[in-house]
């Protein structure tokens, strides 16, 4: 259950990378979000899977896993080799636009509403995905995430700008050049913002603070140099306890 090279476009092209990467996630679900075998979860960009393979041999027959992305390819493969494999584990494409993506995508990320039942999942997940959006698309995805969540968490991934990576940054230590910010973003392509967007931590505190959303933890990454972290990109992990009617 690996995809051709030529298909991995939601990452490097490498066999040992790919394999690495969806271990470092089991092991990040496991170790930090505490991910159980009988989890209902939604997967928000499921790639080619990267990191969904893997869960196939660690939840049990009872969990319910739903992977959404924009790449038809993406979702017409995982649905052949994954779902055909493990029936539990379902795969939909989402015509959402995206200038990196799917530039001709119908609906606008900041109008989308994910085809899920309200609190349907206990688990939600979105890795590389917030990455390439801008604000007002996070502002209403992080809106459907509290909406699609039962008593449950999410774990979502992010390039973060506070005091440390701003200074090493600046220091001409990351992987990724980030220009000036501008309303509490920045990017490394000012033609296709998508490519890559790094957001003010206090404004995504801020953004989950209004969706209802209460984070638990943040692991910063090594995305702009910093030593010793838990992942490349910045893992925030939060929650939602519905409020009683």
């Amino acid at each position: 259950m690996v995809p051709p090279l030529a298909a991995m476009f939601d990452g490097n092209a490498d066999l040992d990378e790919f394999k690495a990467n969806g271990e470092e996630f089991l092991r990040i679900y496991r170790d930090v979000c505490g991910l159980r075998r009988d989890e209902r979860m939604l997967d928000v960009g499921s790639g080619i899977g990267r990191k969904t393979i893997p869960l196939t041999q660690f939840f049990d027959a009872s969990a319910v896993y739903e992977g959404i992305d924009v790449n038809a390819a993406g979702v017409e493969w995982c649905t052949r080799t994954i779902t055909s494999r493990h029936p539990n584990f379902r795969f939909q494409l989402i015509d959402v636009r995206n200038d990196l993506y799917n530039p001709t995508g119908w609906c606008e990320p900041a109008e989308y509403r994910f085809p899920f039942d309200d609190a349907s999942f206990t688990f939600v997940m979105l890795g590389s995905v917030f990455t390439h959006m801008q604000t007002a698309a996070v502002a209403r995805y992080l809106s459907e995430v509290a909406r699609v969540l039962a008593n449950g968490r999410c774990l979502i991934s992010w390039f973060l700008l506070n005091d440390e990576s701003r200074r090493l940054l600046a220091a001409g230590r990351s992987t990724l050049p980030f220009g000036d910010e501008r309303e509490g973003c920045a990017t490394i392509s000012p033609e296709v913002p998508e490519r890559a967007i790094a957001f003010d931590e206090e404004l995504v505190r801020s953004l989950y603070a209004r969706a209802g959303l209460t984070i638990q933890r943040v692991d910063h990454g090594s995305w702009c140099g910093r030593e010793g972290a838990l992942s490349y990109q910045d893992l925030v992990l939060a929650t939602r306890v519905p409020q009683a009617s």
